[in-house]
């Protein structure tokens, strides 16, 4: 049953989170905001509401290390596999003029978690500056992505159905995290493997099945922009919003290994990101393929 019960979770967060984002996309599309303005605002603030809901979840039911393992875990496996598979289907332009603003608060979010996890806490204040910096990040977002046109093709949906569609998708995603978070706890205390692990992995690829969802489908529409868009957004969202408003609920006991081990992974692919879209301007198919490589390591050494 309890396996039974992991699998509904994810399946719920998938098509929770694609409903979401379908409809926040549309929504947002209403106001003439460019692809990558929403892939990185309201796409990346969408689907990275499982690991909000997740995060929050164990928290309150004393389970830190899941709730930063998601967070960690997930912003590890954007890069590497969510971006892995997209560029593996077709190589990613990155428009470095357009996201260079946002790498950078990606890489100052993540220099930031890093510092408030070294005490071994993420206080209620520590959560107020980062909830504080998504506010910073979201006003910039829009205020500079104004300036540019709507390139999408299609026309949005009616904002009636738009809105239902982000409500619904929402009612499945709060569901659908409840029972990640219970089966996966169970899961982990059966054969012995520590929550923080199980965040890192399980539960962190889990939330971030609409991040890939969107980010293929994004792909094959040649949408690169909001496939791009999509990861930087969800990595900051992540940081920022997640942590910053469940530290805000609760304080979050950190595990010495976040800082020492896995910030080691967040920030090297946080900065490898940086330098692949200043160097490269893009992720060519082979380099999607060498990701998937990467993150099969970083899971077997988890796992190990």
């Amino acid at each position: 049953m309890t396996y039974l019960l992991f699998t509904l979770g994810l399946v719920m967060l998938f098509f929770g989170g694609e409903y979401l984002v379908r409809g926040a996309s549309n929504i947002a599309r209403h106001f003439n905001l460019s692809p990558m303005v929403i892939g990185l605002t309201i796409v990346g603030f969408g689907t990275s509401a499982p690991e909000l809901l997740v995060s929050i979840q164990a928290a309150l039911e004393g389970q830190p290390a899941i709730a930063i393992g998601n967070v960690l875990g997930s912003n590890i496996a954007n890069i590497l596999l969510i971006l892995g598979t997209t560029a593996a289907i077709a190589a990613l332009m990155i428009p470095l003029r357009k996201v260079w603003r946002d790498l950078g608060f990606m890489l100052l979010a993540t220099a930031a978690l890093w510092g408030m996890l070294l005490d071994g806490v993420i206080t209620r204040t520590e959560g107020a500056l980062l909830v504080a910096g998504l506010a910073i990040f979201m006003t910039v977002a829009f205020v500079y992505g104004k300036e540019e046109p709507d390139e999408m093709a299609l026309p949005p949906a009616g904002m009636p159905v738009s809105i239902l569609q982000t409500l619904g998708g929402l009612v499945v995603l709060v569901i659908g995290a409840r029972l990640l978070v219970d089966s996966a706890t169970d899961i982990a205390r059966t054969f012995g493997i520590s929550e923080a692990v199980i965040g890192l992995t399980i539960v962190a690829v889990g939330t971030s099945l609409p991040e890939l969802a969107t980010s293929v489908v994004a792909a094959f529409r040649k949408q690169t922009e909001i496939a791009v868009g999509n990861v930087i957004g969800s990595n900051i969202f992540n940081i920022f919003s997640i942590l910053g408003i469940t530290a805000l609920i609760t304080p979050i006991p950190a595990d010495p290994r976040f800082a020492s081990v896995d910030m080691l992974w967040v920030a090297g692919t946080a900065i490898g990101l940086a330098l692949v879209a200043v160097i490269l301007k893009g992720i060519p198919r082979l380099a999607g393929f060498g990701l998937l490589a990467a993150y099969a390591i970083y899971v077997a050494l988890m796992l190990a």
